[in-house]
């Protein structure tokens, strides 16, 4: 049986736009609405051009301005993959923005003093409002922590993720997409520090005083460990991004 046609769209080009923006627009509508289903390939690119009226070069302006709102993941020699946006596609169309930014000379202690700002909030929260369940993600974190100082690269793994679990104690889909992205753009400058068993210690004894803080439901007492232990890790990392003493 042959496989049915795909209705023909009608595009209408918006005054003073091209038509690619319209096809844009009602491609979007159709990832949106789940048409075209997520982490699927997206319809050929004859077929687009069959169903908008459209030329080759329209219909690949309209997929790479897709891609470029992360509707859309490119695969070279592969149709392009529909992503249905969420949280993670917001900063992700923003990452490479971010990290042209880090290359300035402020740009890494700017966005490090952003993530001291916004785990002051969450700190204050945990003490406040953390379950049981928090606690004992947060106690368990921590204990990885321990475990690893003696491995400087395993110690980094278990630090991130012990912050992690911050953002994951208010259960809003922002936070985790937040800590995501920071751990994503900071990274690679992070990775440039000196690393000592000594110097994981010191960080760990951070880690602990933010937790026996929340522990004992303290906001205050949260918020000063997390903004210490955050300001003594910039003290030892900063020099690796050619910020002066």
């Amino acid at each position: 049986m042959a496989q049915a046609r795909q209705p023909q769209a009608i595009v209408t080009v918006p005054p003073q736009g091209r038509a690619s923006d319209a096809i844009v627009e009602q491609i979007q509508q159709r990832i949106l609405s789940g048409e075209l289903a997520h982490n699927t390939p997206l319809p050929s690119e004859r077929d687009l051009m069959e169903q908008f009226s459209a030329s080759r070069t329209v219909i690949r302006e309209a997929v790479a301005m897709l891609a470029s709102r992360g509707f859309l993941e490119a695969r070279p020699r592969y149709r392009p993959i529909i992503r249905k946006p969420g949280f993670d596609t917001a900063l992700n169309s923003v990452g490479s923005i971010v990290e042209l930014m880090l290359e300035q000379s402020d740009g890494v202690a700017s966005l490090f003093q952003s993530r001291v700002f916004v785990e002051r909030g969450l700190v204050r929260d945990a003490a406040t409002s953390a379950g049981r369940d928090d606690i004992a993600a947060l106690k368990d974190a921590l204990a990885a922590n321990k475990a690893a100082i003696p491995d400087s690269e395993r110690f980094f793994n278990t630090d991130t993720s012990f912050h992690g679990v911050l953002y994951q104690i208010p259960s809003n889909p922002i936070f985790p997409t937040l800590h995501a992205a920071y751990a994503s753009w900071l990274s690679p400058h992070w990775s440039q520090m000196a690393r000592s068993a000594e110097r994981n210690e010191a960080n760990y004894a951070g880690h602990l005083a933010i937790y026996t803080a929340i522990l004992e439901r303290d906001p205050d007492a949260a918020e000063e460990a997390l903004v210490s232990h955050l300001n003594e890790a910039w003290k030892s990392v900063r020099t690796s991004f050619g910020v002066a003493l």
